[in-house]
């Protein structure tokens, strides 16, 4: 989208939230049958839903980053409900972001963006819930099969959005910089995604948390370098008189709408920023190092983790402050570079910082021992009976439900954003957004006799038992009509083999121009005598300003040569020779997105009129 009219967005933000009530209440009703599951289980089996065994403590790292990550996906799906994400997202954010990408990063955005402006309602209340079953997904589910399923589902939607919607984090393009996001959040979604599926027993073990903090620091080190490089621009306060990388990047964030403190610091920090560039790099830069540094020494040669009731050890006691300092510093880079992640509208999560913290955070947890099992209740099942018998109730635990529960929410978000991208015609509600919706009439179509483009007379009467697609073009035009005409060719090619019981009827527009010989020069030019329904009736100029009158069309006349203004209008007749609908058919920006919606709700009202007989 980003090219209809600026009531669009209104008209969109309207539909998208119609469509997350509709979601909300099939989630609703998802969530009432499994509660009354539940509680039949409950009832009828009560051991098996009491569980079994002795379930062990989940490892804190595994714990804080499935809860971080959780929080944050559920955080990233409350976002995605603002009301400009379905007209704004994909044009502004998500195809600005892979503008200095290469080509063939650009062919993958494209797709996405396509299929964001082609869907744009469905693929934004799809984004909501997909987000938020996640979320509450991993929050649920704390240990087996199914807190791994969670995760898998997390893996893959971040890994998704960092391909697709953040040009893999900008990492091919130019201007890389960890302080503006690098690598992208949505891959360190993915990773933590992909970690959280790993056994529970391999979080047991200290490995886990020493490649988290040693590949975390890694990438510190890296972006540090990259920060650091001379030709990347991050050293100059003006570049051909023009404000630098770090100064541009501040002074855009600051012009974003939100609280005016946070305007007022992050313009203050933007002058400082393109006064002292060099200064404000150069500390970037060393806390990049120093950061990464610190995790990498960390994940080598951990301290050893102190004992409950034991002193904290010096070198303990030093990494614990290290990362503590991180954390801090990485908060600062998350305010003062990247202005909080989540204002203006459009923002879809809190940047890259904060999903930094929660990972090295988990890996420095993820060095202390491993925890003890808990200790059995004081009714503990001894024999070998009861043991199978809490085998199997283990296998259905409270939190299955609700985590069952919240994948159901990911389907209700998944399976639309997949029927969408497997249409290959815009939704109608792109047209409806740009002209309107439609007007359902039922009421006598008036009749008219006229001469087709290949001089043959046309009674509206001799069509009855098809249903008509009638509009009014002018044969001299080269904005509008080419492509409403075109919109029209797109229908009859939607609606397939029903297209045999449609005709296509364009009356001419135009009070000068209206030779059979400009009817035919405009059907060869427009590539319309393909399709064998297709009529473009003229007559003379008494008889057009009779059809132009019955049917409300205003054509204002211009001097000889000049195209006509006249009124925009498709009708549908049914079969039985009544108006069933009237459409706003001024095609907007006439781009291929409102050029196929406008023909898929020219399709959608054909096929209500067969339907209605």
């Amino acid at each position: 989208m980003g090219s209809g009219p600026g009531a669009s967005g209104a008209f969109l933000a309207g539909a998208f939230r119609s469509a997350l009530l509709h979601q909300l209440a099939v989630i609703a009703v998802i969530s009432l049958i499994l509660l009354a599951a539940w509680t039949v289980i409950r009832w009828r089996f009560p051991a098996l839903a009491a569980g079994g065994g002795v379930p062990r403590r989940e490892p804190s790292a595994r714990w804080a980053l499935r809860t971080g990550f959780g929080v944050l996906w559920l955080l990233d799906g409350i976002l995605q409900l603002q009301p400009a994400m379905p007209a704004g997202l994909a044009d502004q954010v998500i195809r600005p972001a892979a503008a200095s990408s290469p080509g063939w990063t650009q062919s993958l955005v494209n797709w996405a963006v396509t299929l964001w402006d082609y869907h744009p309602v469905t693929a934004a209340s799809s984004a909501v819930w997909i987000q938020v079953g996640i979320g509450l997904a991993l929050l649920c589910a704390p240990r087996g099969p199914w807190s791994r399923l969670a995760a898998l589902a997390g893996a893959g939607w971040g890994l998704a959005v960092w391909v697709f919607g953040e040009a893999f984090g900008g990492i091919f393009a130019p201007g890389l910089s960890a302080l503006f996001g690098a690598p992208g959040a949505a891959l360190l979604y993915a990773v933590a995604g992909a970690l959280l599926a790993l056994p529970g027993r391999a979080w047991r073990r200290r490995w886990p948390g020493r490649v988290l903090l040693g590949a975390t620091g890694a990438a510190f080190l890296v972006l540090a370098v990259v920060q650091a490089w001379p030709s990347s621009g991050f050293w100059k306060g003006t570049v051909a008189g023009k404000p630098g990388p770090l100064a541009s990047m501040i002074g855009s964030m600051a012009s974003t709408p939100q609280p005016r403190a946070l305007t007022d610091l992050l313009t203050g920090f933007g002058n400082l920023a393109r006064s002292d560039t060099v200064a404000v790099n150069l500390v970037a830069v060393l806390v990049l190092t120093a950061g990464g540094a610190a995790l990498a020494v960390t994940a080598a040669r951990p301290a050893p983790w102190p004992a409950a009731g034991e002193p904290v050890s010096r070198a303990a006691r030093a990494q614990r402050y290290a990362v503590a300092a991180l954390a801090v510093c990485c908060l600062v880079i998350w305010l003062l570079f990247q202005d909080l992640g989540f204002f203006g509208g459009l923002g879809t999560d809190p940047n890259s910082m904060v999903p930094l913290i929660v990972l090295f955070g988990a890996g420095y947890l993820g060095l202390a021992p491993a925890p003890a099992p808990a200790p059995a209740p004081a009714d503990a099942v001894s024999s070998r009976e009861a043991g199978a018998a809490g085998q199997r109730a283990a296998r259905v635990p409270g939190y299955a439900v609700a985590t069952l529960g919240s994948l159901a929410v990911v389907l209700v978000g998944a399976v639309p954003m997949a029927a969408a991208s497997a249409q290959p015609n815009a939704d109608p509600v792109v047209a409806e957004a740009s002209a309107g919706q439609v007007s359902v009439f039922s009421k006598p179509a008036p009749g008219f006799t006229l001469t087709s483009q290949r001089g043959r007379p046309v009674a509206l009467s001799a069509l009855r038992g098809k249903t008509v697609l009638l509009t009014f073009l002018d044969p001299v035009c080269t904005t509008d009509c080419p492509v409403i005409a075109r919109e029209m060719l797109l229908a009859d090619r939607q609606l397939r083999a029903r297209a045999r019981a449609v005709a296509l009827v364009a009356v001419v527009a135009n009070p000068t121009y209206l030779s059979t010989a400009y009817t035919r020069a405009f059907t060869r030019q427009e590539g319309l005598g393909a399709a064998p329904n297709w009529l473009y009736l003229t007559g003379s100029l008494r008889q057009l300003r009779a059809v132009w009158d019955h049917y409300g069309v205003q054509v204002e006349d211009s001097p000889a040569g000049a195209m006509t203004s006249h009124d925009d209008l498709a009708f549908v007749i049914s079969p039985r020779g009544v108006i069933t609908a009237e459409l706003n058919a001024d095609p907007g920006p006439g781009t291929p997105v409102t050029t196929s919606s406008f023909a898929t709700l020219m399709a959608d009202s054909v096929r209500h009129a067969m339907r209605a007989g």
